[in-house]
Formats: C-alpha cells, structure tokens, sequence
C-alpha cells in the first residue's frame, strides 16, 4: 500500500521589521504593539508555531477568543487537531497551542501549576496586573534549552484600570522616566518587598539571603504602517477617522493620550493632573504641617503609607513594605521621626492592623493621634447640602474630591507620583437610599488585582474628624484654614 505523505508545515511569515523583531527577541517579558493594526495576534500565533512547544494563548473573555481561533484554523487545518471542549491545538509536530480566558477575578487559579513556555496575552490592557502576575508565575519548561517567555500585545488604556502597564513597562511608556528606555532595548527586573526593582543586569545578586535571578523585559512598538496588508486595505484611513483621543491611541500608539473616566469614578483624572501641576511650583514658605495620614499594611504586598500634608500641598509619601512594619510600634516610630517637632493630628485607620498603631501613637503624642474607622456612620453632607453619606469612608473620598474640583475647590497640590494618582482614579461611587457610597478597599482589591495603599493614605492625611474637647477649632485646624 502506499505511504501516506506527512502534511505540510503551515506557511507562515513574520513581517519584516518590528513583528520579526518581536519574534527573535530574546526579551523574557515581551510587550508588542501600541499602535492599532502591527500584526499583533499574527505574532502570538507565529511564535507558538515557531519557538515554542506548549503555548497558551489569553483573553479577557472566551467570546473574544473566536477571531484567534478562526486565524489557526486557517493556518492549522490539516496540520493538528483542534479539540474544542478543551480549546487546545494538537500539532503534528507535538506542539500545543491552548486558549483560555480569565474573564471573572479568581478565574486565573484555574490555571495553577499548568506549565507553559509561552504565555501569551492578547490585547492585555484587558487584564488586571493580578491576573497577569498570576498566571506568568507558572512559566517554565521540563526542556533547559527552550526558552521560556511572556508576549503581551495590546493597544494603550483607556482608563485607569489599564495603568499599571505603564507603570510595568515605564522606561519605555511612562514619559517620566528618568532613564528611558530605546524601543527592543532589554530591561531586567525582580520583585524584592512586593514592589518591582530595576536591575543593573541579569546577572544573579543574594538579597536577605535569597538568590535572585531578574528577568529581562521590553517594549517593540508597531504601527499600522509595518502591516503591508492593512496598508493596501485602507485601514489606516479609518483609523484617521476616529475621535480624539481614540485617533492618538490606535494610529500612533499614544499612552499619553487622554483616557476615558468611568463614570462612576470619584475623583476626574483631569482634576488630579491639575493637582499635580500645581505641586510644581513648590510648598509656599513657611506652611505647617498640618496633619499625617497613615495607612497600614495589612500583609502580603501591601505597604505602609505615610502621607506629609502642609496645608493643600502633600509631600512625596513615605512607603514601607508589610514586612518592614511588623508591630504598631515600629510603624509608630516611623511616624513620629516623619512628625519631628510638629505638633499636628495623626490620622490612623483603625480597622484591623491599623488600631494597635493608634494604641501607640496615643501613648506617645496623647489625643494628636486620632482614630479613623471608615465603616463609622456619618451624619455630614456634601457641599450642597443635598446629599447624604453611608459611611465615614464615603465623606472622606467625598470631601478630597470636592477640594480637588478646579472650579470651586482649595487647590490641592498632589505629587506625582503615577501610583498615587492611579489609586485615586481608581476608586468608583455609587448612589445609595442612605446617601454615597465608595466601594470598599476589598471590593478595590478584587477590581484592580491591588491594594490601593497611597490613595487611601492621602485621604486619611486630609480626613477631618473632630475630637473630644476640640470642636469645631479642632475642624478648621485639620482642614488647614487659618481663622
């Protein structure tokens, strides 16, 4: 009988320049794109066929999985088998290119110890930093000789959920960088005390005896003129066509660009820029500290906040990783050496890890330590007198947004820092029988994959809260107007 010939390979070609680049980058973390139509699912599809062996391949939601399963298909068909109850490629050649989908928070557990070489993420503005920390954590190879490697493409956020990607690749995206990086230039990383650290190399380096291997990352961007197809389509003129700032996102890949607010979201990201530029000019001579919010860390990769306020200018916070403030006295300690002989309020959130921090603030500093509880009723109401609040929380959030509002608000000055004013465009409201209300820090954490420390420590830094015996002079004295 005569042999059946083996099927041919697929035909597949990267195109020449940044998706060839992309391909044969020898970067571990990989973030490709930027701009609308650079062939960016066409790489992820190109390097699981070519480099790798055992791919996984993401998107938010599995409905928006169906365009990249149809493109296999018609590269695939008659070399694998694609099992849809498993939604997985089977290869002639052995590989296997799977596809899943993290659509709600807790999802990404599903894919706990399940390795991979290649862990790809489609459009990855989608995701939450969580998610995508969490499901990279499983990356490795029984093969020492395959490399193993991130591929994130993706266009820039559209709101503040999306930030933190500037900040994971920020020499490349965050024009505030103060060492820039060159587009493919490789970059190395590792998380020491829950935060990220740049490295001077890849080179292995012990820490708190622990031996550390960094991983490299970068950014390749593409525009819609390295896709010859797309060209010849016209797609560049509909994308010419779109609104601002949608226009400078997609055809240029601008991650400055404008971003859409939720419309539930409290405080306008437009409102806190405004507070940033007016922290450029400097704290005015001669203003007194006047309060001192602190936010304690609750575990994990949570940090310790202090926040300095001088009247409506905020200094640069002061973070401690969860592991350098194991005790109430220590996180004590901290605050009073920021207080020095300032005689200002502390303001401490109480719920849970932060009360035994108040207990000793209060032996040392008397009733300047003063107890915030956010789930305390509140009997305030907004500047119009029209609305009511569910909690402290709620007027607290409430008031810092009403005295970040440019038409009839005090001018705060806030410092640039892109996590704090992430955190703080971060958090939504919602209209309740009761009054406001402001989602709670665990619903945040579900939400955005992080605890939202400095937002939540700043608020607390401009809280008021009349204590006993201080009335409303003890009021005005927080809120930083003079009498």
């Amino acid at each position: 009988m005569p042999t059946k010939n083996p099927p041919s390979p697929p035909s597949w070609t990267a195109l020449s320049g940044p998706q060839t680049e992309a391909l044969y980058s020898s970067a571990d973390i990989l973030f490709y794109g930027g701009a609308a139509g650079g062939g960016k699912t066409e790489l992820i599809i190109g390097a699981a066929f070519f480099r790798h062996m055992r791919s996984i391949i993401f998107r938010r939601e599995y409905s928006q999985l169906k365009a990249i399963i149809d493109r296999t298909t018609e590269i695939f068909s008659g070399y694998g088998k694609f099992n849809k109850a498993h939604m997985i490629w089977t290869l002639e050649d052995g590989r296997t290119i799977e596809f899943g989908a993290v659509q709600h928070f807790g999802d990404e557990r599903k894919y706990q110890g399940r390795p991979h070489d290649l862990k790809a993420f489609d459009e990855l503005a989608h995701f939450s930093e969580l998610q995508f920390r969490t499901l990279i954590g499983w990356l490795r190879s029984a093969d020492p000789s395959q490399h193993c490697r991130v591929i994130a493409t993706g266009n820039p956020p559209t709101d503040s959920e999306g930030e933190w990607i500037i900040r994971y690749f920020a020499p490349w995206l965050d024009k505030t960088h103060t060492h820039p990086a060159k587009p493919g230039e490789l970059r190395w990383f590792t998380t020491i005390d829950g935060k990220d650290r740049e490295c001077d190399s890849g080179e292995k380096f012990e820490h708190k005896g622990e031996l550390i291997t960094p991983k490299s990352r970068t950014f390749i961007p593409a525009r819609v003129e390295d896709n010859s197809y797309y060209m010849e389509s016209g797609y560049k003129a509909t994308l010419q066509a779109l609104p601002e700032p949608l226009r400078a996102k997609l055809l240029y890949g601008d991650f400055s660009a404008g971003k859409e607010d939720n419309p539930f979201q409290i405080i306008p990201t437009e409102w806190l820029e405004l507070s940033v530029k007016r922290h450029e000019s400097g704290m005015p001579l001669g203003t007194p500290l006047l309060a001192i919010g602190v936010d304690v860390a609750r575990g994990g990769g949570d940090h310790t906040v202090i926040t300095l306020r001088y009247g409506h200018w905020f200094a640069h916070q002061r973070a401690y990783p969860g592991h350098m403030t194991p005790d109430g006295e220590t996180v004590a300690q901290l605050v009073l050496s920021a207080r020095g002989a300032s005689q200002c309020k502390v303001n401490v959130d109480v719920i849970g890890v932060g009360a035994s921090v108040y207990d000793c603030l209060r032996r040392h500093i008397g009733n300047k330590a003063v107890a915030l509880n956010a789930s305390q009723a509140s009997d305030a109401q907004d500047k119009t007198g029209q609305m009511n609040f569910v909690n402290r929380r709620a007027e607290w959030w409430w008031s810092l947004r009403e005295a970040l509002d440019p038409a009839t608000g005090d001018a705060l000055a806030l410092p640039p820092d892109r996590e704090l004013l992430s955190d703080l465009a971060s958090v939504r409201y919602r209209y309740k029988p009761r009054g406001i209300q402001v989602e709670s820090k665990d619903d945040i954490i579900r939400r955005i994959g992080r605890s939202p420390d400095k937002g939540d420590s700043l608020v607390y830094a401009f809280a008021t809260l009349s204590t006993p015996g201080g009335g409303i002079f003890d009021y005005y004295e927080q809120r930083g107007w003079e009498q």
